[in-house]
């Protein structure tokens, strides 16, 4: 396993998933004296320093060439379970209706799958991040700390706009992951008619 700085801050951004979901139980582990929304800011900061880590070791990756296949294969497991774990919180903490944390998890697990097939098949490319993809993770990327947070802040009602934000995520993911299956269709259809035409007698 290669060791770099990128690698680092990746590492750092699986450790801080706990902390993320964490947070909100410590009073049950005999810390009190905390607000819900003081757990709620500790949690938001925790996250958006996770967020960072993930911009900041891409670009360092790219920056001093450290980049490797060790390095793609854990950044995006790292962001996906970023955001699967605040999720699961959030729809603990009843701030994220069930059906749209598993609309947005579902999502990606299927996407996943979908890419590791593609790749096993040299087009990898054909389910490239679009455009779409890349609104729908700003979209649910700002809305998560939003609904960690869950109050005002600087006159921006949080509770509000997170659930704005992530019910257009929740949308976004849907057509993007029609948008995918659309892309690799014709390779599906095609690795089909091969399979089946290997498997006659």
């Amino acid at each position: 396993m290669p060791f770099n700085i990128p690698i680092l801050l990746t590492w750092l951004r699986v450790a801080l998933i706990p902390l993320v979901v964490g947070v909100f139980y410590l009073p049950e582990l005999g810390f009190h004296g905390f607000s819900i929304l003081q757990l709620g800011l500790a949690s938001t900061i925790i996250f958006i320093v996770a967020a960072v880590t993930d911009w900041f070791d891409g670009f360092l990756a790219r920056r001093w060439n450290q980049t490797s296949a060790f390095g793609a294969f854990l950044d995006p497991v790292a962001d996906k379970l970023m955001v699967a774990g605040a999720l699961l919180v959030l729809v603990h903490l009843q701030r994220v209706d069930p059906i749209i944390a598993f609309v947005i998890i579902g999502r990606e697990i299927a996407i996943s799958a979908l890419r590791e097939w593609m790749a096993q098949i040299g087009a990898s490319k054909s389910v490239a991040v679009s455009s779409i993809g890349k609104i729908k993770t700003t979209a649910q990327m700002v809305a998560i700390p939003m609904l960690l947070y869950y109050g005002g802040l600087f006159g921006i009602d949080t509770r509000f706009w997170g659930q704005v934000l992530l019910l257009i995520a929740a949308v976004l993911t849907v057509w993007s992951m029609f948008y995918y299956l659309r892309k690799a269709w014709p390779l599906i259809k095609e690795s089909t008619a091969v399979s089946s035409e290997n498997n006659k007698p």
